[in-house]
């Protein structure tokens, strides 16, 4: 064969390895996310239906963006609200506030324990999470630090899928009650972020990697005053 014929279909055999590769990677998406809300999506409910179920040990709380002055995004203010009527409704008597306190400058777990004890919510049952800085590592820390067993999970519905996910292949028994109540901006961005953290977790909930910082117990039977201020870097 003339070799300027050859020249010719390399590009050509190029282009069809790299459609190849592509569509496998698409299906690959697809299969996983589709994968993880099946599976997470049944264990999905309302607090209504909590009602006809034991309690749990704990509410967990997911954070969120809190502003620069400390308030709280109205993302993160939906998902206390929800959580706080969990906890009013007598479903636990805990609560777990998990979010990102890496910094002395951003704090988001006394913001959001600052304001359930605004709502009523006694700071003896609010436990701080300081080192949940992802949702994976949010699961590992709760049964690890707080020994939690069963959680009810607070979050957005396009979050919950991989939560729920998390704390099952972690071996928590969980419930998420979702906290909708509107569309907010960059809902598509964040969805599309989400479908590749989902596959993300799913590789580490089978290699189940250490959270950047552990630390010693802190059983939910006890008082969560001691996660008040509790100081950077003293974690691990």
């Amino acid at each position: 064969m003339d070799k300027r014929w050859m020249n010719r279909l390399k590009p050509k055999r190029l282009i069809r390895v790299f459609l190849a590769f592509s569509i496998a990677g698409l299906v690959m998406i697809i299969g996983i996310n589709s994968f993880v809300k099946v599976k997470a999506g049944r264990r999905i409910t309302t607090i209504e239906e909590l009602k006809e179920e034991e309690r749990a040990d704990a509410v967990l709380v997911l954070g969120a963006q809190v502003k620069p002055d400390g308030s709280l995004s109205r993302m993160l203010k939906e998902r206390l609200d929800t959580g706080i009527a969990i906890y009013k409704e007598g479903l636990t008597d805990r609560m777990i506030m998990s979010g990102d306190h890496g910094r002395e400058d951003y704090d988001e777990v006394n913001a959001m324990k600052n304001y359930a004890i605004e709502q009523g919510v006694p700071s003896e049952c609010i436990f701080m999470d300081h080192a949940g800085f992802s949702t994976y590592e949010s699961m590992y820390r709760a049964k690890e630090i707080f020994e939690a067993e069963s959680l009810l999970v607070v979050t957005q519905k396009y979050h919950m899928y991989r939560a729920i996910y998390d704390a099952e292949a972690l071996g928590l028994k969980v419930r998420g009650v979702t906290c909708d109540t509107r569309v907010y901006r960059g809902d598509k961005y964040r969805k599309l972020r989400e479908a590749a953290a989902r596959i993300k977790d799913v590789g580490y909930t089978i290699t189940k990697p250490r959270p950047t910082f552990l630390g010693e117990v802190i059983p939910l039977s006890g008082n969560g005053d001691v996660t008040n201020d509790k100081p950077i870097g003293s974690l691990d």
